[in-house]
């Protein structure tokens, strides 16, 4: 999902077609991410996604999710970093070296923002 948009010292990622998915040779690394989510009282609170890419993003954009509940629908658009009304990041990519993380000191941790959703819109917890 986030492509090339957060920083340029991370590997470019798999398109969609070329991610592998979840399969019965990780089930002892899921039981571990488990088990480190259950004792940190983080298991209702993340899980996992398939990290990948659709298309590249420039450096001063993001991907902002917005959702219709009556419709049941959700929709994923790009936007400039600098003018979206996005509050609430949703996604984020694991970083190896938080020195050279783009934003990961202003995060609070090594990670980067790769999804984020437009709370304006009602993401989800919001409320109406």
């Amino acid at each position: 999902m986030a492509g090339k948009n957060a920083t340029h010292q991370r590997p470019a990622l798999p398109r969609f077609e070329e991610a592998e998915g979840l399969g019965p040779r990780d089930a002892a690394f899921v039981r571990d991410l488990v088990a480190v989510l259950e004792k940190h009282g983080n298991l209702d609170r993340f899980g996992l996604c398939l990290l990948h890419d659709h298309f590249p993003l420039d450096a001063d954009e993001v991907l902002v999710e917005t959702n219709d509940p009556e419709a049941r629908t959700l929709q994923i658009r790009v936007e400039k970093a600098n003018g979206t009304r996005h509050v609430k990041p949703s996604q984020w990519r694991f970083m190896p070296d938080i020195g050279h993380a783009k934003g990961a000191e202003t995060q609070g941790g090594p990670y980067e923002v790769i999804l984020q959703c437009d709370v304006v819109s009602l993401c989800p917890g919001h409320g109406r």
